[in-house]
């Protein structure tokens, strides 16, 4: 067996004769972690790169759906041709790396595939768009491109993000309307976001940092239309056209 190839301590090979280099009874077992560790990194390094990629490319998608002007129409051709120009372009990456996300690799680098997040979240916001409805994980797990499995973790903490997503949609779309939008059924896109939010609520709590994280901030979602719906209600009148709410989160248990 070769002696293979000596590393400094910054992991630089260094060249050196087999004669200069004894070897033990364990030094076969050492070389293959070393080839397997030097595998895992590799393998990580490009999973990451395709990761900030997707991501990037899932937040064109959503800038995007933000200038849509209503709800349950269809979207327009310009958007819906940027929207497949963008989803290709996730395609080409997410196939680069799902040879390296076989089997149990998947769930190993869960962490390093919090692009796939970003995907439900654009992907959930064109579904509402389009249907003024919340995307299934079915139907988003089939529209994920390039043979990647969309775990439930990737769907639930992808739709949480969409109620920032229909936070702002409203937001600006009331100030240039002066009203919530809304399809011909009469639902508006307050109703809508707080009936998925009673939905989350009522779900089993994970007790992690970062679940409690998304409650929260799907909270302060929620709170911010309904503080807008307020503000038409009760003092429409008094704001000009083009008014936007200051968006800064509020304190605690402050007034209205």
């Amino acid at each position: 067996m070769s002696a293979g190839t000596k590393r400094d301590r910054d992991g630089n090979a260094r060249s050196k004769s087999a004669q200069d280099m004894p070897r033990g009874r364990f030094h076969g077992m050492f070389e293959n972690f070393r080839d397997e560790l030097d595998e895992h990194y590799d393998r990580k390094e490009r999973i990451v790169k395709a990761s900030r990629d997707v991501t990037a490319q899932s937040k064109k998608i959503i800038f995007a759906l933000q200038r849509v002007k209503h709800i349950n129409q269809g979207l327009s051709s310009s958007t819906e041709t940027d929207m497949a120009t963008r989803m290709a372009e996730i395609t080409k990456h997410l196939e680069s790396i799902s040879p390296d996300l076989q089997s149990i690799n998947r769930y190993r680098y869960t962490f390093s595939l919090r692009c796939l997040e970003e995907l439900v979240e654009a992907l959930s916001f064109a579904h509402y768009l389009r249907h003024q409805k919340l995307i299934t994980l079915e139907e988003t797990a089939a529209s994920t491109p390039g043979g990647i499995t969309l775990t439930p973790h990737d769907y639930l903490y992808g739709v949480f993000d969409l109620f920032g997503e229909l936070m702002r949609f409203a937001t600006v779309t009331t100030a240039q309307t002066g009203q919530l939008l809304g399809g011909d059924d009469g639902r508006n896109i307050l109703g809508d976001i707080q009936e998925l939010g009673c939905a989350f609520e009522m779900l089993r709590e994970i007790p992690t940092r970062d679940y409690r994280a998304k409650l929260e901030a799907m909270r302060q979602s929620v709170r911010k239309v309904e503080k807008l719906g307020y503000g038409l209600v009760v003092r429409g009148s008094e704001r000009p056209k083009g008014w936007v709410p200051n968006m800064k989160d509020d304190a605690e248990g402050g007034s209205p």
